[in-house]
């Protein structure tokens, strides 16, 4: 298997772990973990997600945590934030995110479900949001990539489609999620060598959700194609309101054990990163998700 030297993981867990949190987490303990984390030598984070407090109040204090660790970390980190709509993107770039992640689904019942629009309507939104953008980076997450929670498993062609009006509207990047977590091998090799193939000159990022407990498996053939980008979550956290059944993301610890001993390369300190998710464990007051984490907790 040939498999590549390096890999950059980008840590998603201030928006995805804690967006299903039910329970508020202060303002004041999400800075103080990404700050953690920044001491953990990651280049991007998500920090967090400008959406209406109604649909996901642990998020009403979006800009309050971007500013902060913009101005804790300048130069040192740069900051994602995830728009729904033109409006959350104008926020989140006032707020001094570094990119934008632009949610749209393959599938046309999970986006009405996400964003209430049509996939049509999605893209207009993001061809408005790219006219706007100027130095902040705007990344097209393609959700349900794999499968959908509604309409069940999502062809190539849907996903190819979407990428292509997403390039047309001006993405810099695009990121492949498997948002409910049910995507296996084959799966994952069905969709990304012919991506690979035709869009050589993209660098695909790979979001994974790990409900079926297939994600460190789905790491290790994207890698078999190339692909070197992934998002994963501190502690394991994550998981998409408007997708029934969707799990946490791989945990980054996890990957991160992984690759190490397969001796690739990721920039990051693991120990620290198992720092984290002890500090989020005694935080938040839940039990790990990810299984170094829940080893740690044993042998702590």
């Amino acid at each position: 298997m040939k498999l590549p030297q390096e890999v950059e993981i980008i840590e998603v867990c201030p928006r995805d772990g804690f967006q299903n949190i039910k329970t508020p987490i202060p303002a004041e303990t999400k800075i103080e973990i990404i700050d953690k984390l920044v001491g953990c030598g990651f280049k991007w984070i998500e920090a967090t997600s400008f959406v209406h407090p109604k649909a996901i109040p642990q998020m009403a204090d979006a800009a309050q945590v971007l500013q902060t660790v913009k101005e804790k970390h300048a130069g040192k980190v740069s900051f994602i934030a995830l728009a729904p709509n033109l409006f959350g993107a104008q926020r989140a770039i006032e707020a001094g995110a570094d990119a934008i992640t632009f949610v749209i689904s393959a599938s046309e019942k999970h986006n009405l479900e996400n964003t209430k629009q049509t996939i049509e309507q999605s893209v207009a939104a993001l061809t408005e949001v790219c006219k706007i953008k100027g130095d902040c980076k705007v990344r097209l997450a393609v959700a349900t990539a794999f499968d959908c929670p509604f309409a069940g498993k999502v062809e190539p062609g849907q996903v190819i489609s979407l990428i292509e009006a997403g390039l047309a509207a001006g993405a810099d990047d695009i990121v492949l999620a498997d948002t409910i977590g049910t995507a296996a091998p084959l799966q994952m090799e069905a969709l990304l060598k012919p991506l690979t193939q035709k869009y050589s000159q993209l660098s695909f990022i790979l979001h994974i959700h790990d409900t079926q407990g297939m994600g460190l498996a789905n790491v290790v053939t994207a890698l078999s194609l190339g692909v070197t980008r992934f998002e994963t979550a501190a502690f394991g956290l994550g998981g998409c309101p408007f997708a029934p059944g969707a799990a946490g993301n791989i945990a980054t610890e996890d990957l991160v054990n992984m690759l190490h001993k397969m001796d690739i390369a990721t920039g990051l300190n693991y120990e620290k990163i198992l720092q984290v998710a002890h500090c989020i464990q005694e935080k938040l007051r839940i039990p790990p998700m990810g299984h170094l984490a829940r080893i740690a907790a044993c042998q702590g």
